[in-house]
C-alpha cells in the first residue's frame, strides 16, 4: 500500500523580522549610552592677571627648563626618561606619605610633550592634586 506523501516545505528563516529587532537594539543602545570622558587628572591653573594663591608647605614641585631637564624640589634628576621621573615622584612620596600636591613650572620656552610627561608621570603615581605656576604678566603689555 502507498501512502500519499505530504507536501514538503523548506524550512527558511525570514530575516526581515531579525534585521528590525537587532536595528532597534542598536538604536536603543545609542540613545541611552552616555559619552563621558574622565580626566585622571584634576588641574588646577591659577589665572595670570588674578591674586596670588597660598600654597600650604607640604608640596613636591617639579621643575622644566628650556631644555626639557626636569628637576624635583631643586634637585636635577640624571635623565629626562619616564622611568626615572615617575622613581624620583615615588621616592618623595614614599618620604613624605601620600596626599601631596605637586606644582608644575616650566620654562616659557619648553616643549608642550615636556609639561604633559611630567603630568603623565605625576598620575602614575597617584598625585591628582597638581598647579602650574605663572607669572604675573607685565603692565605695559
Amino acid at each position: 500500500m502507498r501512502f500519499p506523501r505530504g507536501s514538503q516545505y523548506e524550512a527558511n528563516v525570514e530575516l526581515t523580522p531579525l534585521i528590525d529587532v537587532v536595528f532597534l537594539l542598536l538604536i536603543f543602545f545609542m540613545v541611552s549610552t552616555t559619552f563621558i570622558r574622565e580626566t585622571q587628572l584634576k588641574i588646577n591653573l591659577p589665572e595670570a592677571s588674578g591674586e596670588l594663591q597660598e600654597i600650604e608647605q607640604n608640596f613636591i614641585e617639579v621643575t622644566i627648563d628650556r631644555r626639557g631637564e626636569y628637576s624635583i624640589n631643586d634637585r636635577l634628576l640624571v635623565n629626562n626618561s619616564m622611568r626615572t621621573l615617575i622613581n624620583a615622584l615615588q621616592t618623595l612620596i614614599d618620604e613624605r606619605g601620600p596626599g601631596q600636591r605637586l606644582i608644575i613650572t616650566a620654562d616659557a620656552q619648553a616643549t608642550h610633550q615636556s609639561v604633559v610627561r611630567a603630568m603623565d608621570a605625576a598620575g602614575k603615581v597617584g598625585l591628582t592634586r597638581l598647579s602650574i605656576t605663572t607669572a604675573q604678566p607685565d603692565e605695559d603689555d
